[in-house]
């Protein structure tokens, strides 16, 4: 039984346009498939009005801005609309307390306020409400007369400083006011379950329609990559403090006829200048979902190097099974050990630099056409298809459970 014939309104992590692909996003397109689904996209605040290098993103938003406004944009999608937002105040500065929470409250009045006018614009009686980790705005749920069921989706864990300033106290308010909790890591899971029993773990996974088409002959190698001397160990994804620059550093140094290169944002405060130095590593822009196949067709191995720490334990990477879907081989630190579960012996999991480095040497030396369609195989078993059709089912058991209604 799976979720049909409802409105859904899904509060995003991210905005619809943001160029990379986001659970949050997915989890909208394709339960629009089935049902009538509102994206609230991600907020601007009056700080980010003002900062220069957003005013592309925010012409398109302007109209809607304005009080009164309908706020609806077309996705272009079928039974998906965005939803924007008026602008909100910048608080996120403020230290945790009285004041921030008083100006917070107004926020997501201002957000309620939107969600709740369109709905009644509408004739929408009752509807689905997924908060999918913006766990900035922990009461809105509470402002939506006409939200039947509440669901947190808890997707990463909160570690960046700006997050982490308020984000521990939020989360727990929106977990408080959520009828269920979804969590796409077993230690997300094992952690929220101790504060809401309706607590369940659906992982992420991959869209194949996009990763397998660096299976296509005619398609060419991404500029990024393709200048690059072989063989190339690429990692494709943000370069920030989850990434094990110590272990790479040896990793590099052990293989210096070899190139390794990151593509995506990076952090720079976090890349040690040995590391940026070596004559074998190539750091490139980040690319537009679009172009991952393209970029991906250029390594020969791709890898997933995350430190081992309590951060990274609970982080079910979206890239493991996009990488997987292109066919190419996966080297990975041994950063989460659930992953064996979905991965099988498809992946190699390193627990040290040598051991890394050997299962690089292994899959230059060994790789072949049925370790290829093997990889395959377990990419085709972790789709989003088969992931939103398990969260589907979940929703409509709970929702019938609340309701009495199919």
């Amino acid at each position: 039984m799976e979720l049909k014939n409802k409105v859904i309104v899904i509060l995003g992590a991210t905005r619809f346009d943001w160029k990379f692909e986001s659970t949050s996003y997915h989890t909208a397109k394709f339960l629009a498939e089935n049902n009538e689904v509102y994206y609230v996209d991600f907020p601007y605040t009056l700080k980010d009005y003002f900062k220069k290098n957003q005013q592309s993103d925010i012409a398109l938003r302007l109209p809607h801005f304005r009080k009164g406004a309908k706020g609806i944009l077309d996705s272009g999608f079928p039974n998906l609309k965005i939803l924007i937002l008026p602008l909100l105040l910048s608080i996120n500065f403020l230290p945790e307390g009285r004041i921030y929470r008083w100006l917070l409250l107004w926020n997501e009045r201002r957000i309620s306020a939107r969600i709740n006018r369109v709905m009644a614009e509408r004739g929408i009686n009752e509807f689905v409400f997924i908060n999918s980790f913006n766990f900035h705005y922990p009461g809105v749920s509470t402002m939506l007369s006409k939200a039947i069921l509440k669901i947190y989706h808890c997707v990463d864990p909160i570690i960046t400083g700006y997050d982490e300033r308020h984000g521990f106290v939020s989360e727990d308010l929106l977990i408080s006011n959520s009828d269920l909790v979804i969590c796409t890591s077993k230690a997300l899971y094992r952690d929220k379950i101790k504060k809401k029993k309706q607590t369940f773990f659906i992982p992420n996974a991959a869209d194949l329609t996009v990763s397998s088409r660096a299976l296509e002959p005619d398609l060419l190698i991404h500029p990024a990559v393709s200048d690059i001397p072989k063989p190339v160990i690429g990692y494709l994804g943000a370069i920030e403090r989850r990434i094990d620059f110590d272990l790479l550093v040896k990793v590099a140094a052990i293989n210096p006829d070899k190139s390794f290169v990151l593509v995506g944002p990076t952090a720079w405060e976090f890349v040690p200048l040995r590391f940026k130095e070596m004559h074998n590593v190539y750091f490139r822009d980040s690319v537009r979902y679009d172009e991952m196949p393209a970029v991906v067709k250029g390594f020969d191995i791709a890898m997933v190097p995350f430190k081992k720490d309590e951060v990274s334990a609970t982080i079910f990477p979206l890239k493991l099974f996009e990488y997987l879907g292109t066919g190419k081989p996966v080297v990975s630190t041994d950063f989460n050990m659930d992953l064996l579960e979905f991965t099988f012996d498809s992946v190699s999991y390193c627990r040290q630099a040598d051991e890394f480095s050997a299962a690089i040497s292994f899959y230059l030396n060994n790789d072949n056409e049925e370790a290829k369609a093997y990889r395959l195989s377990i990419a085709a078993d972790n789709t989003w298809s088969r992931r939103m059709s398990e969260l589907s089912s979940l929703i409509a058991g709970f929702y019938q459970e609340k309701t009495g209604k199919n």
